[in-house]
């Protein structure tokens, strides 16, 4: 899978692209590149300047493997490929073409400088006996899974050994991307298996892919979301903050806040401006951020803005790895890890809007995974509802917004994604009185 998933990626590109390996490779393998380089030495400047296509680096033929590259040359070819902004991928493991591995004292061998891993799992292990003859280093994958030998591979046990430290996580640069591709999801059966594994794998990586490689296809692309809850307005229609209205015993904001989080959204970031210390008040048992805008008055523009700073402001945006205890997360983080960077998109909520549930969350999300949309927006009635998704392809753009339009002031720059939903309740918010009895008369039917 691994080697597969290489060759198609560097497919992807139609100039040079540098392939290597920091651990050994079968000869057989060398087939794909359209040059192929063994060597132990680092001067390949003045024969590769003008060659165009897949090119090959590896050490020297021992038997029926190459031997990985010296570090010399590693260190050549990443300063080489930076100069030059060609592509550099790198096979950092070796599986004897076993669907599962677990990783011995000196693997896996990842150079300092790479910014993006790929862990590949192939899912045709699953339900099988944890054995040689799916899984690679069977001991180690035993003690990190915590079953035993001969005991059948659940996708509970996968997740176990891929958010260990001494697993799916060792050597892993702490400014790297962290990437999971579960591969082989040759049937609908292993396809819905792997959906059940991204909840808990985003918890540790940034990026959940499914796919079938030898099918050429990728089934979702799953990715932390944020929710950014807009809550600066002053409510001036209305007479009152609406954000302290009541919604079935609890402030409106207090009830999206909740929503975002029952729903998985990280970070959760929540804008406030116009009465902020009592809004901020009645969010003050959720464990969200809270940004205060203080130029409110200019529009929702400028709280999509303070939303967006808040997390890129986080020390930990970097991509830094959060710590790590007995393989699983610290629940003591700072809320703001990876936003801008971590994430794949950002669900903007509105505080007048406390009727929408976690299932139009989920289904934006599941949408925006199907195909990385630049924009997801249900559609109800022929009429665009809220909440909307936006993918990090369009943060610049909202980064860019002014005065009171919102996120629709970009929509005309991006591919918009519409999703049919039957609930037109999302189509209320509140800005007088009689609305506001209308969405309470609504919800009580």
């Amino acid at each position: 899978g691994k080697t597969t998933a290489m060759i198609k990626l560097a497919k992807e590109h139609k100039s040079k692209v540098i392939i290597t390996a920091t651990t050994h490779l079968g000869a057989w393998q060398t087939g794909f590149a359209d040059k192929h380089i063994s060597t132990d030495a680092s001067s390949l400047e003045g024969s590769i300047d003008d060659f165009q296509g897949i090119l090959l680096v590896t050490g020297i033929l021992d038997g029926d493997r190459l031997n990985p590259i010296n570090e010399k040359l590693l260190l050549w070819l990443h300063h080489y490929c930076k100069k030059n902004s060609i592509p550099l991928l790198i096979e950092a493991d070796g599986s004897r073409q076993k669907p599962l591995k677990a990783w011995a004292e000196h693997e896996p061998p990842i150079p300092d400088f790479v910014d993006l891993v790929v862990q590949v799992v192939g899912l045709s292990a699953l339900k099988k006996p944890i054995a040689a003859e799916s899984v690679h280093r069977v001991e180690i994958f035993s003690k990190l899974s915590g079953l035993g030998i001969g005991d059948t591979v659940s996708s509970d046990a996968v997740i176990r050994v891929l958010s260990h430290q001494d697993g799916g996580l060792k050597n892993i640069p702490a400014t790297a991307r962290r990437v999971v591709l579960l591969n082989q999801a040759d049937t609908q059966e292993l396809q819905s298996t792997a959906h059940t594994m991204t909840s808990a794998l985003l918890q540790v990586y940034q990026s959940v892919v499914i796919a079938s490689l030898t099918e050429e296809k990728i089934y979702a692309v799953h990715e932390p979301i944020a929710g950014v809850i807009l809550a600066a307005g002053e409510s001036t229609r209305f007479g009152k903050p609406k954000q302290l209205l009541d919604w079935k015993g609890q402030p409106f904001v207090h009830a999206v806040a909740q929503t975002a989080i029952r729903a998985g959204l990280s970070p959760i970031i929540v804008v406030t401006g116009s009465s902020a210390e009592q809004i901020e008040e009645a969010i003050s048992d959720l464990d969200v951020t809270i940004v205060r805008n203080e130029n409110w008055q200019s529009g929702q523009g400028s709280s999509i803005r303070e939303g967006m700073k808040a997390g890129n402001q986080s020390p930990t945006t970097s991509g830094h790895l959060p710590q790590i205890q007995n393989g699983n997360i610290s629940k003591n983080l700072n809320p703001n890890i990876g936003f801008l960077v971590g994430v794949g998109g950002a669900i903007f909520l509105l505080s007048d809007q406390p009727q929408v549930n976690t299932a139009i969350i989920h289904a934006l999300r599941e949408k925006h995974a199907e195909g990385l949309y630049p924009i997801v927006a249900p559609m109800i009635l022929d009429r665009r509802g809220n909440p909307v998704l936006f993918d990090r392809t369009t943060f610049s753009d909202l980064m860019a917004i002014e005065g009171d339009t919102g996120g629709r002031a970009i929509f005309h720059k991006h591919k918009v994604e519409y999703l049919p939903w039957h609930d037109d309740t999302l189509l209320l918010d509140v800005d007088t009185l009689e609305q506001y009895q209308r969405l309470i008369d609504k919800e009580d039917l």
